[in-house]
């Protein structure tokens, strides 16, 4: 006999964004019902908004737990995890109740993939201001998962699959030694140890996902490497000694390298995957490739967790103007990551 499909919880991110939207509006598509078993965690008439936001006739079904759910590209089931207040919160505005909102979704879907009742999670985005005016002071999904799941050593990587811009067999990965702190803070982020422990991540997710070891590029820090000491002298004293000790254990590591003629060599195959240095270096290269094929990975958890490539988009929330590529991709991710294992 087959195995089921997954079982993927799907948080509905903040309300006042685009997250219900791009549920309700990727939901129809049978090729997601074909890869896995769909269950919101949420506010239920949230979701009906958007499903009449969209003028389809999905249905939107209650449920207590995942094993009750029965999705198909008509129905919906959905785990209410918030507090009815949620209902009167603006659309498109920062508010904390839609911040609560989304945090307690996540809480909730990530003890059921904790506890194995869901085979992975998938997040809409967030607003971390609304967070933040909730009194929740994380930086974002990756770090409340980690401390979620008692994990210390975790990274965010950005994945896009192969396809005709994207050349290498596996699709181009990007992990980031920094994440959300400001541009002054990253020097001091950084360290051997630090660039060492994403470069393992990567190697390790592109490996299973690949089925042999992923080339992986390291980005440098100074524009254009550095110049030689000119422009900054970290490429030398940090990021160099860590590519050396990675090669030491056995990783296929290159660098430093300049991050723009790097990216250009990791389009075209060169590289499966690049350890980048902070979050903009990262993202805008990955993101000007594949905007909304992008992926977000959580690594090092015990639990798969993708999610869309994009943000709360409250300029057009509400509007049925917004992409679901993403959340179709993140789906298909985590349906394949589950299928094959988990992380």
């Amino acid at each position: 006999m087959s195995r089921p499909r997954p079982l993927i919880a799907v948080t509905m991110g903040d309300p006042a964004g685009v997250g219900p939207e791009i549920i309700a509006g990727s939901w129809t598509e049978t090729v997601v019902h074909d890869w896995c078993r769909p269950v919101v965690f949420g506010h239920p008439e949230i979701i009906r908004r958007a499903v009449r936001l969209w003028k389809t006739k999905l249905k939107v079904v209650e449920v207590e737990v995942p094993e009750e759910a029965e999705p198909s590209p008509d129905v919906i089931p959905c785990i209410k995890c918030c507090a009815d207040d949620v209902l009167d919160a603006p659309t498109g505005i920062i508010d904390p109740r839609a911040g609560r909102a989304a945090y307690d979704s996540i809480e909730r879907a990530a003890g059921m993939a904790l506890d194995g009742r869901v085979d992975a999670l998938t997040t809409a985005p967030l607003h971390k201001e609304a967070w933040n005016q909730a009194g929740l002071h994380y930086p974002g999904h990756t770090e409340l998962l980690a401390e979620l799941c008692g994990i210390g050593n975790f990274g965010m990587m950005l994945y896009l699959g192969p396809d005709d811009v994207i050349r290498g067999p596996a699709g181009l990965a990007v992990v980031h030694v920094t994440l959300h702190m400001a541009m002054r803070d990253v020097f001091s982020a950084i360290s051997e140890d630090a660039v060492l422990a994403k470069a393992r991540l990567a190697d390790s997710f592109m490996t299973r996902l690949k089925g042999s070891q992923p080339k992986i590029g390291v980005c440098s820090l100074n524009p254009h490497r550095g110049e030689g000491g000119l422009f900054g002298d970290e490429e030398d004293l940090i990021i160099r000694p860590a590519v050396e000790r990675g090669l030491a254990e056995g990783l296929q590591l290159e660098g430093p390298l300049p991050t723009d003629t790097l990216m250009v060599k990791a389009r075209d195959g060169r590289f499966d995957a690049v350890v980048a240095m902070f979050h903009d270096q990262g993202h805008i290269a990955l993101k000007l490739l594949g905007m909304h094929r992008a992926v977000n990975i959580t690594l090092g958890l015990p639990i798969i967790r993708t999610s869309v490539a994009h943000g709360t988009a409250f300029d057009i929330a509400w509007r049925r103007q917004c992409e679901t590529g993403s959340m179709l991709e993140a789906l298909r991710v985590a349906s394949r990551l589950a299928e094959s294992g988990g992380m």
